[in-house]
């Protein structure tokens, strides 16, 4: 009786919850289906001879389960939230000689280091080979071919031409006859690149067309016929357009590290300049007082004392260069980021580390789109017994930057103050000159290059059709009208600034209508609107690192 009632009160509940060491069980039962039968019930149905009290240890059971549930569930958390101790405190690290290396790359890769931590393990500061001659010590050419046109052409009678190919864009074509040497030169500029040729005039029976001579260049060309360029200044404004790449200026970084620094903000925070560090600095260049300043400025505020009062500054083989020295530009209480000294060193794209200490630089501590090379600089002393000192040099780029010279003596230790000044010019110039080459800096090239080449053929154009009495095209002011840079020596980021700026020039003065939210509009040109173009226009947002490294903010431009 007592079971068949307890059936029928199970037909009358139908469903029951109960709660266990994994959670609720939802649990359906009714009197013909097999279902668990709890603790109570067992002890109900027992015989009275085989009943046993309830005893704790299932209760302790499930508590063991619940706790080893949670642990596995919390188990992934844990693992996330647990981290590593810093890069130079490995001790994987310590078993490279006696000292740590200068520089160590990133857990996440991205970046070469010369030397490899491997070629280390033997450098010692006893070591009898330091440097060695400075003949090997070659600057590299950013545009080897960009001066062709004023070597060879300028001083030649020539001929240039101009057209618009539907799948390469604007061409401009410059053919020139070597008499004295039976060749027909020719370059063709393309938003892509400049192509150069040199023909001997016996295989033609005739001089060729440019249009023959362009597919001679280039396969690509489908234009079936080219203009005549008949400006009388089309030769400047061609070579202006062929050398904006060349500068014989170079702006560089400076960082100073100390012993234990290892992130960005306690690097840039450092006002105290060591007499080690002095030292580096006067092998680097001179002192200069930045007001009244009148060479290249690199970005740097010479007339109201905005970036400090001091910098350094040197020339070296026709190049000048100026150093943004961190513990030079002005410091910000309460500001942990130092972004006005970040806003010059964050938009240089080579920086030199002097490293004191032992504490190896990160590779990629500091953040910045811009900056793609650093070249780490120790100084170490040559033996204990003796109090000479000699420099030890690393260097460390994104893996996309193509190495560059001068070769890292082995072991990379220098003595010598003026081989080492040597060493380190030359090294900056041309890591600069090899990071142009890398992925980011291509791309701009190439949008810059498009940008000046499309504002050369338009005045080109223009001016052939006034000089020519083209009544369609009123004359136009030798002030206005499209212009190309003719200030190309200001840098990289400052001559695509210019081209932004001239192609908007370029525009309103030819009437082309300019797109204003999203829809083309055309307007007339005031005075007003002539002078607000000359102003420097902004770079656009997907090409220029975070905004608060930004240099188009600058009171000034480049010099």
């Amino acid at each position: 009786m007592e079971r068949e009632k307890r059936n029928d009160m199970s037909f009358s509940r139908k469903r029951s919850f109960t709660f266990g060491a994994y959670g609720g069980v939802d649990r359906f039962t009714c009197g013909d289906e097999t279902r668990p039968e709890t603790a109570e019930e067992n002890l109900l149905d027992s015989p009275a001879g085989d009943r046993k009290p309830f005893l704790p240890a299932s209760s302790n059971q499930r508590d063991t389960e619940l706790f080893e549930i949670i642990e596995k569930l919390q188990g992934s958390r844990i693992d996330e939230q647990r981290c590593e101790f810093p890069l130079p405190l490995k001790s994987q690290l310590l078993t490279i000689g006696a000292d740590l290396p200068l520089i160590l790359p990133p857990k996440l890769g991205g970046y070469w280091v010369d030397p490899p931590l491997q070629r280390l393990v033997d450098v010692s500061p006893t070591s009898s080979h330091y440097g060695f001659v400075s003949e090997c010590y070659d600057i590299m050419e950013r545009d080897r071919e960009a001066k062709i046109y004023h070597k060879f052409f300028r001083s030649r009678y020539h001929h240039s031409f101009t057209a618009v190919d539907p799948a390469l864009g604007p061409l401009v074509l410059s053919v020139c006859l070597e008499e004295e040497e039976s060749k027909l030169r020719v370059i063709l500029r393309m938003k892509e690149c400049s192509l150069h040729g040199a023909f001997s005039v016996s295989l033609f029976p005739n001089i060729p067309s440019a249009v023959e001579l362009a597919k001679m260049l280039c396969d690509r060309v489908t234009v079936s016929k080219f203009e005549v360029v008949s400006y009388l200044k089309a030769p400047e404004l061609i070579t202006t357009f062929d050398e904006h790449r060349v500068s014989p200026n170079f702006k560089f970084g400076v960082l100073y590290q100390r012993d234990r620094q290892f992130n960005e903000e306690d690097i840039l925070s450092n006002n105290e300049e060591s007499e080690e560090f002095k030292e580096l600095l006067s092998i680097l260049g001179e002192t200069i007082q930045l007001q009244g300043f009148t060479r290249f400025r690199g970005g740097l505020d010479v007339c109201h004392g905005q970036t400090g009062s001091e910098a350094i500054f040197t020339s070296f083989h026709g190049r000048e260069i100026m150093f943004h020295v961190a513990t030079k530009l002005p410091f910000t209480d309460g500001d942990p980021q130092q972004l006005q000294r970040k806003r010059h060193i964050g938009n240089d794209i080579v920086a030199l580390v002097y490293q004191e200490g032992q504490s190896p630089f990160l590779s990629d501590v500091i953040k910045s789109h811009f900056l793609h090379c650093f070249l780490v600089v120790r100084r170490i002393k040559r033996a204990e017994d003796t109090s000479e000192t000699a420099y030890e040099v690393s260097v460390t780029a994104r893996e996309d930057v193509p190495p560059f010279g001068p070769v890292l003596p082995d072991p990379p230790i220098f003595t010598d103050r003026a081989l080492l000044r040597e060493f380190l010019l030359t090294k900056l110039i041309n890591a600069e000159i090899s990071c142009y080459k890398a992925q980011q800096f291509s791309r701009l090239e190439l949008r810059t290059r498009s940008l000046l080449l499309e504002s050369l053929h338009a005045e080109l154009c223009t001016r052939s059709q006034c000089m020519m009495g083209d009544p369609s095209i009123a004359s136009l002011p030798s002030s206005e009208g499209p212009r190309v840079v003719s200030e190309g020596s200001g840098g990289f980021i400052e001559n695509f600034k210019r081209a932004i700026r001239v192609r908007s020039h370029s525009f309103e003065t030819l009437g082309v209508p300019r797109r204003i939210g999203g829809s083309a509009s055309q307007r007339p040109k005031t005075e007003k609107d002539g002078e607000g173009d000359r102003s420097p226009g902004p770079l656009p947002a997907d090409s220029l690192g975070p905004s608060e490294i930004r240099d188009q903010a600058s009171p000034q431009e480049d010099t």
